[in-house]
């Protein structure tokens, strides 16, 4: 099982290299791309013959259409590599695993065929038709920007998405996903041969959370998909999850195998966010419930992941 994971990253160079060190095998190989934005000289201590750092960076801005841009950057330099990856793995730079990387290699050995996105078809609880409807300018046109959002707060900012994106389902979830190669793959070559899919999702705000979705859940392989592997903690109800803490930490460790069960589907979660340099000391402390877990021996062997809620 061969794992490419894709990184964007801003910030936390310290917790992505912790990250790095702990998935890190002769099996998988890391894909990153650092904003633009920020300074790739706080990242310098992030080394390795399987660490790729894109050459290519865009300015990402949240919400906007250049998250979607620097993910398909990764996806395709991952997929120009020879021999390739079975998976992908998409993660952001405030991530931490929860599991080593041995273990997340022989979750996907003994899952192949198997996808992991959470998406549900528009319209869905927090996900109304009108976020994909909702006209807006990324910021780099800024009188356009502030135009749409001050018309989007009367209602005067909407689209037919019907219209532009040729018939297709409107789908829209969680933004990190686990993808077999063939659906990567997939995902590239429809979005070349449709860029008007990409010019539309381009002027809607968090596409990221929608034009994978929708390329996805109008394809042949929305049947094998199944709720992602990434812990969120959404309770607090705002634009961003909540900074994970100690209580997050005593609730993992008091699971052999740490679980989601919700509006996404059931299944193992082998990852969790948010995370900040400034508490590296509660990636410490999962470091060391891994070694616990892993040292027992039977949960080195991932069980099937159940399947997910039908879409």
């Amino acid at each position: 099982m061969r794992i490419g994971y894709l990184v964007l990253a801003h910030a936390n160079p310290r917790l992505l290299k912790k990250a790095t060190e702990l998935l890190s095998s002769q099996h998988c190989a890391f894909f990153i791309h650092i904003d633009r934005k920020a300074s790739i000289r706080e990242f310098a201590d992030i080394t390795g013959d399987n660490i790729f750092f894109s050459e290519q960076r865009i300015p990402v801005n949240w919400g906007e259409f250049s998250q979607v841009e620097a993910t398909l950057l990764l996806v395709r330099q991952a997929l120009s590599y020879s021999p390739g990856y079975d998976y992908l793995v998409f993660l952001q730079g405030s991530d931490y695993p929860l599991r080593s990387g041995r273990y997340i290699e022989g979750f996907l050995e003994r899952n192949r065929g198997c996808e992991f996105m959470s998406l549900l078809k528009m319209p869905a609880p927090g996900y109304p038709l009108s976020k994909i409807s909702m006209l807006r300018y990324p910021c780099d046109k800024p009188l356009r920007h502030f135009a749409t959002r001050g018309l989007a707060k009367l209602g005067f900012a909407q689209r037919d998405y019907r219209k532009y994106l040729g018939g297709l389902d409107a789908y829209a979830g969680q933004t990190w996903w686990t993808l077999s190669r063939d659906a990567c793959q997939y995902i590239v070559e429809f979005a070349e041969s449709n860029p008007h899919v990409a010019d539309y999702f381009r002027n809607t705000f968090t596409s990221d959370e929608m034009f994978f979705h929708t390329i996805l859940g109008n394809s042949p392989i929305l049947p094998r998909l199944r709720r992602n592997l990434t812990y969120v903690d959404w309770t607090d109800r705002g634009n961003h999850p909540s900074m994970l803490n100690d209580e997050h930490l005593r609730m993992f460790e008091a699971q052999e195998k740490v679980w989601a069960d919700d509006e996404w589907g059931s299944g193992e979660v082998l990852f969790a966010r948010k995370f900040s340099d400034d508490r590296l000391d509660l990636a410490a402390r999962i470091d060391e419930m891994i070694r616990r877990k892993e040292e027992h021996g039977s949960s080195s062997l991932p069980s099937a992941a159940r399947p997910s809620t039908p879409l």
